[in-house]
């Protein structure tokens, strides 16, 4: 351990995780913001459109949503219940963990716009493209008449209709409260993932990262993929690490395995998922969850 090692940890830390806050904060308030502008029976309505335009407006909405996984699957399950087709909530259900505001905003923090825009654009096609094969896979019958509990992560609800008429300050200063209480939330994850970052940044061999997962190493990304799924790491978490391995060495298309891995199939969401899909769809949905996160991997191992 040396003093120049320390001292580069130190900068890292602190640079990345005023940069991420001020991100956070600011990208939660004018999602939330926005929502209170757009009734939900106006957005439902959308998602019955048909000719795979559901679709395009099922993962549009879930790259507008910074849910969690516990409280994007009871919104699933309403949707259903609402009538939205099954390929449009799936297309959602894909989309909002993967490609939401506060996930992209960190992307373009971190890797700069061609990475960030790159990532969104593969995202949101995968969630399009796998809520089209699903529906007329008729995979609809495996679904289970069942309600997701919503878990303890904090969702910027609709309230439009409770402040419509007392303005615009009043719209934001709520918007405000529930940006500040998901960055509150989310911060102890975000505080690990940036500390993790300095360490791997400061301390961590470049030799050993590029071995193990660097570009030249063909298994890196379907392994990333397979590690990402079963951990629980929240993309605050991950993405800071990723940015400290990326400067390691280790190759871009094994972290996008290892990030959408883990933001699509972690063990909990899969637990809670099993409360709405028989066993044979949850099968469908982790296996399509690995096959997305190494296709994404391959796109950028050979675009970067």
């Amino acid at each position: 351990m040396t003093l120049d090692s320390v001292l580069r940890s130190l900068m890292f830390f602190g640079v990345v995780l005023v940069e991420l806050a001020v991100l956070f904060v600011v990208v939660s308030t004018l999602v939330s913001l926005g929502r209170q502008y757009v009734p939900e029976q106006r957005i439902r309505k959308a998602l019955t459109k048909r000719w795979g335009l559901g679709n395009v407006l099922g993962a549009a909405l879930g790259s507008l949503t910074p849910f969690c996984s516990f409280s994007t699957i009871p919104v699933l399950v309403g949707l259903l219940r609402s009538g939205v087709p099954f390929g449009a909530a799936v297309s959602f259900l894909f989309a909002s963990p993967l490609a939401n505001p506060v996930v992209l905003g960190l992307f373009l923090v971190l890797f700069g716009w061609w990475v960030t825009v790159v990532y969104a654009s593969l995202a949101l096609a995968s969630a399009m493209l796998v809520g089209v094969v699903w529906e007329r896979s008729g995979l609809e019958r495996y679904l289970k008449p069942a309600v997701a509990p919503a878990g303890e992560c904090v969702s910027s609800g609709a309230v439009g209709e409770e402040v419509a008429a007392d303005g615009f300050r009043l719209r934001l200063r709520l918007a405000f409260s529930s940006g500040w209480e998901q960055f509150r939330s989310a911060l102890p994850y975000l505080f690990a993932g940036v500390a993790a970052g300095a360490v791997i940044y400061g301390f961590v061999p470049s030799e050993w990262v590029v071995t193990v997962a660097g570009p030249d190493n063909p298994f890196a990304i379907p392994v990333a993929a397979a590690i990402g799924a079963p951990l629980y790491i929240w993309p605050e978490t991950m993405l800071p690490m990723g940015a400290a391995l990326l400067e390691k060495g280790m190759g871009i298309g094994a972290l996008m395995a290892l990030v959408v891995g883990g933001a699509g199939a972690s063990i909990p969401e899969v637990t809670v998922l099993g409360t709405v899909f028989k066993a044979r769809l949850l099968l469908v949905y982790v296996a399509t969850i690995l096959a997305v996160a190494v296709l994404i991997g391959y796109a950028f191992a050979l675009l970067f």
